[in-house]
């Protein structure tokens, strides 16, 4: 496993995680695990952390990187049906589930959602409930979801430092 810590993310520390063939994993230095210090950073994590640099200087809208899906096969199915939502678009919670083949599960996808471990990469801020924002995993969740909606443009725009 080859880890990358990117410190210069505008929403918090990131450790990116690859397994030398795809990126695994991105979480906030203070919801992840930590890596040991042995391991190096590979160039699918630099290559990572570049196009999550050009994502919040908004140069990029979609990302071109291997990703390793590792969950359920309901899990997947979710996560390849967000693959599908636009930069700069929402879907609610249904929307999301119906596109997953599932539209009876809306519930059962905001679960799968908090089990993404390439949150930002497979982008779950882009589901929002039918009546408000929705949930997003972690202690600043809600916070960091509107950031990256207003980021997006779907939100109006974000506040920069």
């Amino acid at each position: 496993m080859y880890t990358y810590f990117y410190k210069e993310c505008p929403i918090g520390p990131l450790w990116i995680f690859s397994d030398g063939e795809a990126i695994c994993a991105v979480h906030l230095e203070k919801d992840g695990p930590r890596p040991s210090t042995a391991e190096k950073p590979d160039d699918l994590c630099h290559r990572c952390a570049m196009q999550l640099r050009e994502y919040f200087a908004g140069e990029r809208k979609a990302f071109d990187l291997p990703l390793k899906l590792q969950g359920t096969d309901f899990q997947k199915k979710v996560w390849n049906a967000l693959l599908q939502i636009p930069y700069g678009t929402t879907v609610t919670y249904g929307d999301l589930a119906a596109l997953a083949g599932h539209p009876k599960a809306a519930r059962a996808v905001g679960t799968a959602l908090r089990g993404n471990p390439l949150w930002l990469l497979i982008p779950c801020h882009r589901v929002v409930g039918a009546t408000n924002l929705g949930g997003y995993g972690g202690p600043q969740g809600a916070p960091i979801k509107q950031w990256l909606l207003k980021l997006e443009g779907a939100l109006g725009e974000p506040e920069r430092d």
